[in-house]
């Protein structure tokens, strides 16, 4: 895949392709990946490695490339240049067996929210090509596995953010996928459901599986994840386990570190909590 450089009216400066080649052996193994809309670049040059069965987890603060970054390794966005491997194959190479390997957890708004529970996860098994049976069958133990068993018949559209969120775990859980790659996946999740999530997720890496997640929670990334990639600017600022990146600190304070960006508290004179009175 090939980038022409010159954009009449947008400046920017590409990061280089490193010399590294792609690692076959890995869950997944980014080079030079690249990415622009209009003027400005959204992931520039990111070269990552996730290892077969890490928890691996992708932080960076708003606007980083990480959303840009994980649409490009699951098929849903065409890169402008750098490559993707997933498992030891190109994903745009051939995108449809890529995404076989992989479950990507939709959005919200990305799901048919007027089918029921069971109905959506039926459906997103058989897209997969699965037997409706064994489908059922699956959906069913997905959904006592996240206490949706009540909810089965009821829309989705009539579900809580959280059980909405639970939902759209399940359906991509539902394909047994060698990778799962979760955006958020325990924002609006209340803390029993979350734990029962994280125990399900857990088991699933130690069994081989690889596991994403893109969050904001320093405390749920450093105590669940094995793995950490901190992304700014669209670049990958520090990749490695969680305790080589923490480097002998508090994960958020070395996030914080690499990313920069805070500053002293803005002094609002009115903002007084009532000391005058």
């Amino acid at each position: 895949m090939t980038l022409d450089n010159h954009v009449p009216g947008a400046e920017f400066s590409a990061a280089p392709v490193p010399d590294v080649p792609a690692n076959p052996a890995a869950a997944v193994s980014i080079r030079g990946l690249f990415k622009r809309f209009d003027d400005k670049v959204a992931v520039n040059g990111l070269s990552l490695d996730i290892p077969i069965g890490s928890f691996y987890g992708l932080v960076g603060p708003n606007g980083a490339g990480k959303t840009t970054t994980l649409n490009m390794l699951t098929g849903l966005l065409v890169p402008d240049a750098g490559t993707a491997m997933i498992l030891g194959r190109d994903v745009w190479s051939d995108v449809n067996r890529a995404k076989r390997a992989i479950g990507v957890m939709p959005q919200p708004d990305q799901i048919f929210d007027r089918l029921t529970g069971l109905q959506l996860l039926v459906y997103s098994g058989m897209l997969r090509g699965m037997r409706r049976d064994e489908t059922v069958r699956r959906a069913n133990d997905l959904l006592s596995a996240f206490d949706l068993t009540g909810a089965a018949n009821t829309m989705v559209v009539d579900y809580s953010a959280g059980m909405t969120k639970k939902i759209c775990l399940a359906a991509a859980m539902i394909h047994s996928p060698r990778i799962l790659v979760l955006d958020e996946p325990f924002e609006s999740v209340d803390p029993v459901s979350s734990a029962n999530l994280k125990d399900i997720l857990i088991e699933y890496a130690g069994t081989g599986g690889t596991v994403i997640i893109s969050s904001h929670v320093m405390a749920l990334v450093e105590k669940m994840c094995t793995h950490v990639a901190v992304v700014n600017k669209g670049q990958v600022c520090a990749a490695g386990t969680v305790e080589q990146v923490a480097a002998g600190e508090d994960l958020e304070e070395r996030f914080l570190q690499l990313v920069g960006g805070r500053h002293a508290a803005a002094h609002l004179s009115w903002l007084d909590g009532g000391s005058e009175a």
